[in-house]
């Protein structure tokens, strides 16, 4: 049978705050779904009343892995059961590729996607998670994008290509391209040149004569010629790592027949399996649909859109080339997005509504959504820990915060420490922290392979991201690292967001400079957004959303500065919207250009000339709008016109925050995402009347005045409280150094599970130093007795401190992915005990644990209970070999950086000391 590592069930490890009493809690519901309303407060005290134990629905979820899919329902609700002890609140059914070939020996059988034995198993899944209180998502589909073999070519994911044909001097016929099934010819163009030397912007759209042998005529010319064609076709892109019975074509998002026919033979399929339960959401990841730019009426929807004929620009779409090409190409990707819209996100969120669920959507990528598209789906999801750089998590959540969406989730841990079971507690904590500083406030961890009883330790992986189940040893702290999530999560949902700054989207510049093979706005808006310009905006103090000119004409701008980096194309009426928003107290920081340009073909001369009156207007109508030369100058102009939310003393780079915003309080996220300590002092914009900071791990406030000293251990995190009323906070200071009562670093007792007798320790060690245990994964434990006399413990605190651990350079290669660049002193993580009873768990610095309550005067008995990597295990064993997989079924994966494989240090390494610090 597989080995498992037990946990103690999920409970909150925090006391409440004692402050107020709790008043009526505001809720925001979900329209048009049934789904429970996140609880979100405007008052502190209603939040601290839940500190102790937050909305479930705050907990972190896990996309759970299904391969084959090849599952039974005494595994799933092992599983289901496991996910709940450790502290996960649901989970999201995602059935991808088989992992193993069928082996009735081990009762593993790959059955098809969507087959009575599959939806069998979804149901049983739903009921099992709802018994035990758990979020239930699907997919609408097996990997991803959606599609399958349902996908006729006619419904496949769409692209406009180019052909050629040379003509000799004088010839008067040519061969017609071939077009196959899902194909058509769109239009024909004849100029000079030949097929890879032409000019694009002289070519003549003809209308040749066609014959029935595959060829046209048309007049000969007596010099040498080239025919272009430009033929709709299909991508011909397949689902990525489809379940058995999921494969075929990526259906087009661009179209409402494709959506619909997808809707009626997957979804339907799913929500039925569901019965009267459905479920909590319905799930579509990141937009991939690679090189689409096309679908089938898209010439028609141009014209009733943009007012004109496509066909003739067609070379100016492809070259680039031409006076209006720019224009051009921005009506052509802009059309693009408008379908996208309507057919797939509007058509999936109403369907989940009339279904009594919500759509949960990645809403970035290809075919090009916008930031605002996010505006179209029930729960935005990011993805992506770039919280210093342009992000799509962040258009998820400045979505979320313009459009009122109070949850919004990230797609978390993809990649972290590759490969497989190389990522620790440590890590999860430092990609999160950056999460939230981008606003997301809801976990969805990647991932929780399912894994057959019997199979060989550590068990399944998924070929591209980390392991978070309960094969892994240090699943022992999973519950503390769960809480933490679950508390931050909560704090971030309640009130309203805070940020000053809002940064415009360029999107009309960049559909300008779209061009067929890769129409994706989330990927050309790194040149705009740069990592010195949000730099800049952080390290003055704030944090920041974007803004995109459909938000600002819906809405108008809200932020008290908005910075417009390399903005020249804008719409009149936006440029309106701005005007009203400088005369209402708004500052603006245009960067390196100002508008000059009508976004569009239609009408641009006149349309330009409006645009660049109302900009010139515009940036001279007083201080409250600056232009400035580059990113290195949006710092000193947003220092001149808004007051910082956070000003740090130093290491700036370092520390990110977050605010929320009360009626009566505000609350700060801190988190320092370095590998260093941080020491500085912290004042904030906010002004109330008490200040506190509460610990993140324990829910205990102590006392702040403001400057606040502000130390932060590497990855540590902390928030801070501002309130109109008196916080009941911690009063207690050190009065005199740290000072150490006992060193703990010699003469240990190991015991390892199957050892008949503990192992003496005298100097502490890396397990893998030791042949017996060089390739051991799971949880040892470290045993010592130490004398304590009432005088040492009389007026201290007392902590057992295991070290600093060891900073790693930064700018090492990671293979994928992100990593904390740090190693712990412990590997990975431990639960600690004195004199029998547990005093709390280390997976994260400081590594220290107050064990002050648990001491007695005479002889202690310390037991640390460490548990390292599953990676040691699998590192002691061949890989398999998926070889008759592969024949089987075709290769559908590879698993990611195997040559990295090798035994971690692990267990306990020092040094550890008990140290007593004196209070009043």
């Amino acid at each position: 049978m597989s080995k498992r590592f037990s946990s103690k069930p999920f409970a909150a490890c925090v006391a409440p705050c004692a402050l107020a009493a709790a008043l009526l809690c505001a809720s925001i519901a979900h329209a048009g779904s049934t789904a429970p309303a996140p609880v979100i407060s405007n008052k502190i005290s209603d939040v601290a009343a839940r500190l102790a134990s937050p909305p479930s629905d705050a907990r972190p979820m896990m996309r759970w892995w299904w391969f084959g899919p090849a599952v039974n329902n005494a595994e799933l609700e092992r599983e289901i059961r496991a996910m709940k002890a450790g502290g996960f609140g649901g989970f999201e059914i995602q059935p991808v590729y088989p992992m193993e070939l069928d082996d009735p020996a081990r009762g593993i059988k790959n059955v098809p996607y969507l087959s009575p034995e599959f939806l069998d198993s979804v149901s049983f899944a739903n009921r099992t998670g709802r018994a035990n209180g758990m979020r239930v998502d699907i997919t609408l589909g097996s990997g991803w994008p959606y599609g399958g073999p349902h996908i006729s070519a006619q419904n496949a994911a769409a692209r406009l290509r180019l052909a050629t044909s040379e003509l000799p001097a004088n010839a008067t016929s040519f061969a017609l391209p071939a077009i196959m099934s899902g194909e058509k010819l769109i239009a024909t163009f004849v100029g000079e040149g030949s097929g890879k030397d032409f000019d694009a912007t002289r070519l003549q759209m003809v209308q040749p004569e066609k014959g029935s042998n595959g060829r046209a005529t048309l007049k000969p010319a007596a010099t040498p010629r080239v025919v272009v064609f430009y033929v709709a076709t299909r991508t011909g892109q397949q689902v990525k790592r489809a379940a058995l019975n999921a494969e075929g074509f990526v259906m087009d998002h661009l179209s409402h027949n494709a959506v619909d026919h997808h809707l009626k033979v997957v979804a339907e399929p799913l929500l039925k399996a569901f019965g009267d339960e459905p479920p909590y959401a319905v799930f579509s990841d990141s937009l991939e649909v690679y090189g689409t730019d096309w679908t089938d009426n898209f010439l028609d929807e141009f014209k009733k859109r943009r007012g004109y004929d496509l066909t003739p620009h067609l070379p100016a779409i492809f070259s680039g080339k031409g006076e209006d090409a720019g224009a051009v190409r921005h009506d052509w990707a802009l059309t693009q997005t408008e379908l996208v819209n309507e057919r797939y996100l509007t058509r999936i969120d109403d369907w989940a509504k009339k279904h009594n669920t919500q759509f949960r959507s990645q809403t970035y990528g290809e075919p090009p959504v916008s930031m605002s598209s996010n505006r179209l789906v029930a729960l935005p999801e990011g993805e992506g820990p770039q919280f210093r750089a342009f992000s799509f998590t962040r258009l998820a959540t400045s979505a979320g915060h313009l459009y009122g969406r109070p949850v919004i989730s990230a797609e978390t841990w993809t990649w972290l420490n590759s490969p497989a079971f190389s990522a620790t507690p440590l890590d999860m904590k430092a990609e999160a922290d950056r999460m939230l500083l981008e606003g997301v406030n809801l976990f969805v961890g990647h991932g929780w392979p399912y894994t057959p009883p019997g199979t060989l330790e550590p068990g399944y992986g998924f070929y591209a991201a980390a392991v978070f189940n309960d094969h892994n040893p240090w699943w022992n702290v999973m519950p503390e690292v769960t809480s933490y999530l679950t508390r931050m999560s909560y704090l971030m949902r309640q009130g309203e967001p805070a940020n000053q700054v809002a940064v415009l989207l360029p999107n009309d510049d960049a559909y300008a400079e779209l061009a067929p093979g890769k129409v994706s706005l989330s990927a050309a808006l790194h040149k705009y957004v740069t990592p010195e310009l949000t730099a800049q905006i952080l390290d003055c103090g704030h944090n920041l959303d974007y803004v995109d000119a459909e938000s600002i004409l819906g809405l108008g701008v809200r932020h008290p500065v908005l910075v417009m980096p390399r903005v020249t194309r804008l719409s009149p009426e936006v440029m309106a919207k701005l005007a009203d928003y400088v005369k209402g107290g708004g500052k603006i920081i245009a960067v390196g250009s100002t508008p000059s340009l009508a976004p569009g073909f239609v009408d641009a001369k006149r349309i330009s000339e409006q645009v660049a009156q109302a900009s010139k207007a515009l940036f001279a109508s007083g201080a409250n709008v600056m232009q400035v030369a580059d990113d290195a100058s949006v710092g000193p102009a947003l220092k001149a016109m808004l007051a910082p939310d956070l000003q740090l003393s130093a290491n700036v780079s370092d520390v990110g925050f977050v605010r929320r915003k009360l009626a009566d309080a505000d609350i700060y996220f801190i988190a320092n995402t370095s590998n260093h300590d941080v020491s500085a002092t912290a004042d904030v914009g906010a002004k109330r009347k008490a200040a506190a900071w509460l610990d993140p791990d324990s829910g205990k406030l102590s006392r702040a005045t403001l400057p606040a000293d502000l130390k932060l251990a590497p990855y540590e995190s902390r928030v801070l409280v501002l309130s109109d009323a008196p916080l009941a906070a911690d009063v207690a200071k050190r009065t005199a150094a740290p000072a150490v009562l006992a060193d703990l670093s010699q003469d240990w007792k190991v015991s390892f599970p199957g050892q008949a007798k503990p192992v003496a320790m005298k100097q502490l060690r890396s397990w893998t130093d030791d042949e017996s245990t060089r390739y051991f994964s799971g949880e040892a434990v470290y045993s010592k007795e130490v004398k304590l006399n009432a005088s040492q413990l009389a007026g201290n605190r007392v902590v057992l401190d295991f070290g600093h651990g060891t900073a790693l350079a930064t700018t090492p290669k990671v293979p994928s992915g992100m990593r904390a660049m740090l190693e712990s002193p412990l590997r990975e993580a431990a639960q600690v005990y004195v004199n029998g009873k547990r005093a709390g768990a280390v997976w994260h610095p400081p590594y220290r644990v107050d064990v002050t309550p648990l001491l007695t005067s005479g002889t202690n008995k310390i037991e640390v209970r460490v548990a390292n990597l599953g990676l040691n295990t699998l590192a002691g064993h061949a890989l398999p070999d998926y070889r008759l997989l592969s024949l089987r079924y075709g290769e559908r994966f590879k698993p990611q950086d195997t040559e990295l494989i090798a035994p971690r240090p692990s267990g306990m390494l020092g040094p550890v000391k008990l140290v007593g610090e004196k209070i009043q």
